[in-house]
Order: structure tokens, then C-alpha cells, then sequence
């Protein structure tokens, strides 16, 4: 309520304009009453479980429903307000305590203080002298993220995204392995190769095909059922060597030093999802080795609860690789003659031009809850999520993929006509029809939001993420019974 009273306090003591601000006055009031809008049916309607996640329309109805059509002249304030109110009514409320389709959910006010202060101020982290609050902010916000995986130096930067993070530490693995790659392009080195785990991040054929380093050239790294024994091939030229890599108390050291042992870059180690669990005592441990990579992404819009997007790619790297890889040294930015210390003008470093303030909704965030409110936030996830592991167990109806230990439930739900019949020929045909009908009927009702996927062999099961601070064990017993009441008569 504070943005709106503020808001409201403001508008009202600049309504006595002249006849020429009529148009800037217009424009006030407009911003003053959408944003009423905004607060009644997203942060309180949208987070209310009374309420739907989501008023699904197909989509030649939301078309017509949306009116999209840009035209000539421009609407009056009342049609304004109401496409302000239908776009709030049909979008997805991922701040709703039932939105587990992503690996990002529920709102941070604070964060949210940052994301708005943000948008109003409209800079760019380029240089000093645009956004002097916001360059020593980033430096401080990295220099503590940094020092959470292990690195008391080092370098980093904020980015649109955590496929965008691996694209940087990839390029500059590869300029740290041929600096003349810069210069001369990809006819001055050798074939390259990347491996990665079976279970990595799409956007690893995406940074190798945009690198020019070619998907066929990566050799994927094989992992046991809970994707921690690895068996690492390494097809090089001319001969063919093998290295069997085993992972268990601490997998991240063990691939580190194999790695080593053949002149490998770990980078970037991705852990845009977990790499929140370094806030916490009690978990920690599920990353134990990370300090030893040489990069690491890290998201933390997602459990942290930031909101999109906030995430930051970390060096370990002490030599400034990130300026000597991207700095083009345009002069009209990065004038070296200022009136202040130049090495503060950090554009260079990025392959952005204009780059979005993405450590402000974190830096307030942290500052409103501390370090220890962080912890807690991601305790409590896997105190949800083991709390939901143990009610599905035991209900006959649920059957886990894996007994993980991290915060995704994977499952499948086994309705009652499939119980039992495991040996028929038909049962994994049938089964992989189970979660797109439930899904659908969900989304239909609009009473919660879960994704489902195949993988590995496995088919269509759902996975369930747990991470938003609003979530009860009543939120997670809603969950089971809906999830059987959808799908009870299939």
C-alpha cells in the first residue's frame, strides 16, 4: 500500500497545472489509477489462494478479449484503464502460493521496491557517471556473492539470464584458452570441445552453436539416476583417452580435479537454481566443491525470490578476463580522461550495450532481511518440500521418479484404472497421457499451475517446485488432493 498512498499523496498535490500540462497531468493520473489496479488484483487478488492462478482463455478468445490491434489514434483514459485491468485479469499470477509451474514463484516486497525504483530511474549500467549508486551497488552485491562460493576475488557481472551467464563464461573460457580468438575469429584455433552433463542446461548447444563452436562438438557426460556418479569420455586427437570420474560426498572437487589433471576449464558451473541452497547452513553442503570452478552462474531470482530477472555470472578469475575479452573501447562511453576513476565504468566488460539494473532488487531485498532471513527462506523450501515427499508416500496414487534432495518433487500420479497393471504393454503409453490431461483440467479451473516433462527414458511425469515463502504444509495438502480429484476418472 505504501506505492499506492505515495502515489496517490503525489498526484493529488500536482492536479493545479496549467492548461499546457494537461497532457503530462493526464498521463499522472493514468500511471496513479493503474497502478490501484495493479495492487487490488495482482499483489492482493494474485496472491490470495481463494483466488485463480490463472482465467485461461484459448487463444483466438484472448485475442478478441485483449483487443491487440495498434491503431492510428490513440485510446481514451477509461479504455486505457481497461486494457490495464484486462491484462492483469488473464496473465498468469506467478505470486499466487499455488504457482509451481516454474522454477520462479510467489513476490518479495522489497525486491519488488527495487524492480519499481528501477524501472522509474530508467538507467543503464554502463558507466558512473549514468548510474553512480547502481555501479558501487553491483560491485558490492558481487563482491558478497563471491565471497558465498569461496572466492575472498575475482570478477562477475549482472546478466538477462542464466542461459546468458553460461554464453559468458563459455566465451571467456575460450578467450582464456585463445586470446586471439578475439582478434582473428575461430581460424586461429584449434577444434573445440565442450562436455557437459546429460542433465545440463539447454543453453549449452545454444552458447556452442552461437560461439560458432558447433553442437557435434559436445560430448555429454554421463550421470547415475540421482546425477552424481559421472563417466567423463574425452575424445581427443590423435589418440582417444578415457577418464572414469567418480562424484559422491563432493562431486563438484572430484570433476574439478580431473579436470585439471587433463588442462580442462570448469565453466561454467551452473547453478542458476541451486546455488541459493550457499545461504544455508543446513544444505550448503549440496555444493560442496563449487569454490574450485572457475565460473558460476547463479539465478537468484528464483529461490531467492528476487523476481525476474536477477542473475550474475562469477569469476574466480582475478586477471580482468572479462574487459580484455569484450572491451571494444568505444570512446564516446569509456572515455579514459574523466574526472573520476574510469575503472568504474564497467560496460566494456559486458557484450550489452545498454544493461538493465538487476542488482538493485537484490541489494534491498538482502538489506530488508538480511543474510540470516535468506537462509531461512531456503530452509523452509526444503522443509516444504520433504513435508510433501512424505504425505506422497502415502498416498497410493503418487510414485516418485526419485527420492531427490533438492526442492523438485518429481512424480507421477497413477490413477485408480492404472494401479496395479505395471506389466501391461500398454502402461507407459497410457501413463504418458496422465499429466497433460491433469494439466489441462487445472489450468481450465485455474487453481494451481505445475509443469510435467519426459526425461530419460522416463515419461510425462510432473515436477513440482517448491519455493515460495507464502507456501504452508495446507498449501501442499491442497496440492495431493486436487492433483487426485483431477485425476481420479481418467
Amino acid at each position: 500500500m505504501f506505492f499506492y498512498m505515495y502515489l496517490t499523496e503525489y498526484i493529488n498535490g500536482h492536479v493545479h497545472l496549467e492548461e499546457s500540462d494537461m497532457c503530462e497531468s493526464d498521463g499522472k493520473l493514468f500511471l496513479n489509477e493503474a497502478f490501484s489496479v495493479i495492487m487490488e488484483e495482482i499483489l492482493h487478488k494474485g496472491t490470495d489462494s481463494k483466488e485463480k492462478v490463472c482465467e485461461w482463455k484459448d487463444p483466438d478468445q484472448l485475442r478478441a478479449l485483449l483487443d491487440l490491434d495498434l491503431r492510428e489514434h490513440g485510446e481514451s483514459h477509461e479504455q486505457l484503464l481497461q486494457r490495464v485491468q484486462d491484462v492483469a485479469r488473464y496473465s498468469v499470477k506467478t505470486c499466487h502460493p499455488r504457482f509451481f509451474n516454474q522454477l520462479f514463484a510467489g513476490v518479495d516486497y522489497h525486491a519488488l521496491t527495487g524492480r519499481l525504483l528501477t524501472e522509474t530511474l530508467n538507467t543503464s549500467q554502463y558507466t558512473y557517471e549514468v548510474a553512480p549508486v547502481f555501479v558501487l551497488m553491483e560491485e558490492e552485491v558481487l563482491r558478497k556473492l563471491r565471497s558465498l562460493v569461496g572466492w575472498s576475488e575475482g570478477d562477475g557481472i549482472f546478466c538477462p539470464g542464466g542461459s546468458m551467464s553460461n554464453m559468458y563464461a563459455m566465451n571467456i573460457a575460450r578467450y582464456w584458452a585463445f586470446p586471439q580468438v578475439k582478434t582473428q575469429g575461430l581460424w586461429a584455433t584449434p577444434r573445440m570441445a565442450i562436455f557437459t552433463s546429460q542433465q545440463s542446461h539447454y543453453s549449452m548447444k545454444k552458447a556452442a552453436a552461437f560461439l560458432g563452436i558447433g553442437t557435434d562438438n559436445i560430448f555429454i557426460v554421463q550421470a547415475d539416476e540421482r546425477y552424481w556418479t559421472l563417466s567423463l569420455t574425452h575424445f581427443g586427437k590423435p589418440e582417444k583417452r578415457h577418464v572414469d570420474v567418480y562424484m559422491h560426498v563432493a562431486p563438484t572437487f572430484s570433476v574439478s580435479s580431473c579436470l585439471q589433471n587433463y588442462n580442462l576449464d570448469l565453466s561454467p558451473l551452473q547453478a542458476a537454481w541451486g546455488g541459493s541452497v550457499l545461504f544455508s547452513k543446513k544444505h550448503k553442503h549440496l555444493v560442496s566443491g563449487i569454490e574450485r570452478a572457475n565460473s558460476v552462474t547463479w539465478n537468484p531470482h528464483k529461490m531467492l525470490l528476487t523476481g525476474l530477472q536477477c542473475s550474475v555470472i562469477l569469476f574466480r578469475d582475478t586477471t580482468n578476463l572479462l574487459m580484455h575479452c569484450h572491451s571494444a573501447n568505444a570512446t564516446y562511453l569509456f572515455q579514459q580522461d574523466k574526472f573520476y576513476d574510469t575503472s568504474l565504468d564497467t560496460g566494456d566488460k559486458s557484450i550489452q550495450c545498454g544493461r538493465k539494473v538487476d542488482c538493485l532488487k537484490l541489494w534491498l531485498m538482502w538489506k530488508a532481511i538480511g543474510t540470516h532471513g535468506l537462509s531461512e527462506r531456503v530452509d523452509k523450501a526444503f522443509a516444504l518440500a520433504r513435508y510433501l515427499v512424505e504425505e506422497m508416500e502415502k498416498r497410493e496414487n503418487f510414485k516418485l521418479v526419485c527420492k531427490g534432495h533438492f526442492v523438485n518433487v518429481c512424480f507421477w500420479f497413477i490413477p485408480p484404472s492404472l494401479r496395479g497393471k505395471e506389466n501391461s504393454p500398454d502402461y507407459q503409453e497410457r501413463l504418458s497421457k496422465v499429466a497433460p490431461v491433469i494439466k489441462e483440467r487445472m489450468m481450465k479451473r485455474g487453481t494451481m499451475m505445475v509443469g510435467y516433462q519426459p526425461m530419460d527414458g522416463h515419461v510425462n511425469f510432473f515436477r513440482m517446485v517448491v519455493v515460495s515463502p507464502q507456501l504452508t504444509t495446507k498449501d501442499m495438502d491442497f496440492f495431493l488432493d486436487e492433483i487426485e480429484k483431477l485425476g481420479k476418472d481418467l
